[in-house]
């Protein structure tokens, strides 16, 4: 699961949305930063600070999802049919980016079918970002992590600036958008054949997104 998937249903909770981010924020940063459930538990059931607690239960929150998410049948037969799609334009067996492609495509994907069925879902989301204070936030986040970082403030701040979700909308640049992931990853860029794979996959989660939502809120 991507961000706004992740959060879309806590627009209420400010903290506990943007803590379901964390995770993924931190792998922005630096992938040896990370808010593992393991460290995280501890803290909130030590903590009577409403603060700690709500981001504490969103990045929680986050590390549940995504373990039921990336189980489900439903989503392994959809990241199998992307990647190969994928492979289609990158033949070589030994070529990575197929089964990368596929596995997070899906997730983006899901996002832009979000953000598509509640126009204004997206600029309610990041509304919600903007009432964070980022300071405080990444103080109680260092709490949790393996190693505390100084990056998340800012960050957050090109992450509200930038708004790169709404460019899940597109095909053209939601493949720039992947080709940025691939380049952080350091593999090469996917070149614009693959634009054919994603307008199908596109029709694909408008489709299915809603049981795969479903597959998450109920838990199996």
């Amino acid at each position: 699961m991507n961000f706004l998937a992740h959060g879309y249903k806590y627009l209420d909770r400010p903290l506990f949305m943007a803590g379901t981010a964390v995770p993924d924020w931190l792998s922005v940063i630096d992938r040896k930063v990370r808010a593992r459930s393991r460290l995280v538990a501890p803290v909130v059931e030590a903590s009577n600070d409403p603060q700690v607690r709500e981001i504490g239960l969103g990045i929680l929150q986050h590390h549940a999802d995504d373990d039921i998410f990336h189980r489900c049948a439903l989503f392994q037969q959809l990241e199998a049919e992307l990647s190969s799609g994928f492979r289609r334009f990158m033949p070589d067996r030994y070529d990575h980016r197929p089964g990368f492609l596929g596995h997070i495509t899906v997730e983006l994907l899901l996002d832009a079918t979000l953000a598509a069925a509640d126009t204004s879902l997206l600029d309610r989301y990041y509304d919600v970002l903007a009432e964070i204070d980022a300071v405080d936030f990444e103080a109680v986040v260092n709490t949790m992590t393996t190693r505390p970082t100084d990056k998340l403030v800012r960050l957050i701040a090109a992450f509200r600036k930038e708004r790169f979700l709404d460019d899940y909308f597109d095909d053209e640049r939601l493949l720039y958008r992947l080709n940025q992931v691939l380049h952080r990853v350091k593999l090469p860029a996917a070149s614009d054949d693959v634009i054919e794979v994603l307008a199908a996959a596109r029709d694909t989660l408008t489709q299915r997104g809603p049981d795969l939502l479903k597959i998450v809120a109920n838990g199996s």
